[in-house]
């Protein structure tokens, strides 16, 4: 059997306001040429399947659609909710869609009933953990002491497997959104920390052939049976450069066989540009990336007039702007580190310049200074 492991599409997800549907039905759609390319049986998302609870009509439509091309591409569809997803949204006839094939697990109580999958070695269990969310999931699962990820992902763990030793000879296949130890995160996936515990350790998941985990947006291997497959798009510029992939899974008659990655197109890819705005605007060598989706940061000494526009005229979509400064770009440190140990007078005259690009004069150091006294007088009279 032969399963495509994809997580964290966040369909209605924008960069910068920027509005991302398009790119998202192109390269979510086209998981279906790879379905027919691979002869995929299934395809698995674990977690963050919308961007946010409650979804767009626009969104839900995106999903639609990509579900309908999997699906006739001849593809099985098991999906879960993540952190981002409301879980009973997403669950809603779920029961229906399981006649057609695309099976929601969003039920914490029954997620030790497994999608039982089928090929000539016998059933694959394909079991879908929703996002555990502990102080709402202890509740659920009667486990009243439970405070952290890594309890609430053990006690379902254990009904996973309590299930399985009533199926033997089933392989298995279990789907989670969590982030397990190991993992390195990148700087566009929403922190699922709860009270200051949310590591899980990946021996959570033992007794397993598979793990599909979904939250991380950097694909990456936790060990040859837990993985990430990441996002299919950069949601961030940390993320500019990265190579977005599935992993396509490969189960035998005895178990996990093969696992390997799939590359995945990016129809716009993001790039991040430093330097004056002037050398940015004429520079040749930036004309293979007039299309990308741009973040600029300006080192000019003076901040530039209207440079948002500017740049838009050669790079139309450019969607983030930053103004570093010729001092930050000099020395290489951030504004907060040049400010250090420096007095009040020293910081408001230091944001003067950082904002207008140039000192306060006498006059306006004297009233920065009287303002700053009479301020330190009321907060010491409180």
């Amino acid at each position: 059997m032969r399963l495509l492991h994809t997580s964290d599409w966040h369909i209605g997800r924008s960069l910068h306001g920027t509005d991302l549907l398009v790119e998202q039905e192109r390269v979510l759609g086209g998981l279906a040429d790879v379905v027919a390319a691979e002869r995929v049986d299934v395809v698995l998302v674990a977690g963050d399947v919308y961007d946010r609870a409650v979804p767009s009509a626009d969104a839900t439509a995106v999903l639609d659609r990509v579900l309908m091309r999997l699906r006739s591409a001849g593809a099985a569809v098991v999906l879960t909710p993540g952190n981002h997803d409301s879980a009973r949204r997403l669950g809603f006839a779920s029961g229906l869609l399981a006649v057609s094939g695309v099976h929601v697990r969003a039920s914490t109580p029954r997620l030790d009933e497994p999608v039982l999958l089928s090929d000539e070695h016998g059933d694959v269990a394909v079991y879908g953990l929703p996002y555990l969310e502990p102080e709402v999931a202890r509740h659920e699962l009667g486990l009243h002491d439970a405070r952290s990820h890594e309890a609430v992902l053990a006690a379902a763990m254990e009904r996973v497997r309590a299930d399985l030793f009533l199926r033997p000879g089933t392989r298995s296949v279990v789907l989670a959104h969590a982030f397990v130890g190991g993992g390195v995160a990148s700087d566009s996936e929403r922190d699922i920390c709860v009270g200051g515990v949310d590591l899980v350790p990946a021996s959570v998941f033992d007794g397993v052939d598979y793990v599909a985990l979904g939250h991380l947006h950097r694909p990456q291997s936790i060990s040859p049976r837990v993985r990430y497959s990441g996002s299919p798009l950069p949601y961030s510029f940390g993320e500019a450069g990265h190579d977005k992939q599935a992993w396509l899974v490969e189960l035998d008659g005895r178990g996990l066989s093969d696992v390997r990655a799939v590359p995945l197109p990016v129809p716009r890819r993001l790039t991040v540009l430093t330097g004056e705005l002037d050398a940015l605007l004429a520079d040749a060598a930036h004309a293979p990336v007039e299309q990308h989706f741009v973040s600029a940061r300006l080192t000019d000494p003076v901040r530039p007039v209207d440079p948002m526009r500017r740049l838009q005229a050669r790079f139309p979509q450019c969607v983030h702007l930053e103004w570093i400064g010729g001092a930050e770009a000099a020395d290489g440190r951030s504004y907060q580190e040049r400010l250090a140990g420096r007095s009040d007078l020293e910081v408001a005259g230091e944001f003067v310049r950082h904002v207008r690009g140039q000192d306060a004069g006498a006059v306006e150091r004297e009233l920065l200074g009287r303002a700053l006294l009479v301020a330190a007088r009321e907060e010491a009279a409180r």
